[in-house]
């Protein structure tokens, strides 16, 4: 089993506050005991360390780098997604579909992987199975 992970879940499993956090932790465990492959890509992990900074704390951020990202597999994005997340962003002209969403439909449609283990309507909305659901 493949599964992307956005943002918003690797968030909700390191801030204990979110009210997302216990969902979290529950499928985050599930998925690893299932072996499933877990995917993600440099954009998310981007955006992730720098709210996780941001909100967080630096302690925060160190256990995200040791404990989360050495489960994941990360795609690099290269300058064709690239373009093809920013052709997706203008198209749907909506200010709160981000790049880093769009550059990840794109991945997980060239990927072929269906799953998202996310707390963001947009995956639903991209016809994506969300995790947990």
């Amino acid at each position: 089993m493949r599964v992307f992970a956005d943002t918003s879940a690797i968030y909700a499993l390191l801030a204990e506050n979110d009210q997302n956090h216990p969902s979290a932790v529950r499928t985050w465990r599930s998925l690893l005991e299932r072996n499933a492959v877990l995917e993600t890509t440099n954009y998310v992990m981007l955006e992730t360390a720098a709210l996780v900074q941001r909100r967080l704390g630096l302690a925060a951020l160190r256990d995200l780098h040791t404990n989360i990202e050495p489960a994941l597999a990360i795609h690099w994005m290269d300058e064709p997604q690239h373009q093809s997340a920013i052709g997706l962003t203008l198209a749907a002209f909506r200010r709160d579909l981000s790049l880093v969403d769009c550059s990840s439909f794109v991945v997980m449609e060239q990927m072929g992987i269906t799953d998202a283990f996310c707390f963001d309507k947009h995956f639903a909305e991209q016809g994506f199975n969300v995790l947990p659901g």
